[in-house]
């Protein structure tokens, strides 16, 4: 692959991040104006009819565990653990533990400043899956999207075959959307306050992801 060939294909990776970095705020300022106007959205209530006409103890359990996989103490524990880890890549490896670092602050900081803000009230408070405080946008799909999100495109970047990368996306998708369902499912968010978390810290993750990207090429072109 020729130099050139390989700087037009990270152009081209790099403006569609751009793409979907700006697509991604525009949906979220979309649903927030909604929230800012206290109109009923009409995906909440049809999340709250199918979520009810679902129930079980089954699914109670299961969901109740599922929630606790995008806890504060759940991502601190692993941000620690990965933080860890990137300390021992060969590569850039103080870039990337510094930006997950800061990626993993900045999103909390965000979440709880953009909270503040909204002040929409929770459907439900339930002290026992962490469903207290304001609604908008949900920690719950913020955090995980950004901690998951990151660890995905850590695998990307890595050595491992392309069936690993794929096999380990995928599940950690999932995992990312069940988390975010199970906020609904236990009534602790509305369907947009979780629709609004995954689509601003989506903006924050490749908006991020973009910037350590341009910062190891950067020193890699200078060094």
């Amino acid at each position: 692959m020729t130099m050139d060939h390989k700087r037009s294909k990270s152009l081209t990776w790099i403006l569609l991040a751009l793409v979907l970095i700006g697509g991604a705020f525009f949906l979220f300022v979309e649903i927030a104006d909604e929230v800012v106007e206290e109109e009923t959205l009409r995906i909440d209530q049809l999340f709250i009819d199918f979520t009810s006409s679902i129930q079980s103890d089954g699914l109670d359990r299961l969901f109740s565990l599922i929630t606790e996989l995008g806890s504060v103490w759940f991502l601190t524990v692993g941000s620690i653990i990965v933080g860890v880890i990137l300390l021992f890549y060969k590569d850039n490896r103080i870039w990337r533990f510094l930006y997950f670092a800061v990626t993993m602050i900045g999103i909390f900081i965000l979440t709880t400043g953009l909270k503040n803000l909204f002040e929409r009230e929770r459907p439900n408070i339930l002290e026992q899956y962490d469903g207290t405080g304001f609604s908008f946008p949900s920690g719950h799909s913020t955090s995980p999207i950004v901690f998951y999100g990151f660890i995905i495109y850590l695998i990307i970047r890595s050595r491992f075959h392309l069936s690993i990368k794929w096999m380990v996306g995928i599940v950690l998708i999932l995992l990312i959307l069940l988390i975010g369902f199970s906020r609904i499912y236990l009534g602790v968010h509305y369907a947009s306050d979780v629709i609004g978390g995954f689509t601003i810290g989506f903006t924050w993750l490749m908006a991020s992801i973009v910037i350590l990207e341009l910062i190891i090429r950067w020193k890699n072109k200078k060094g």
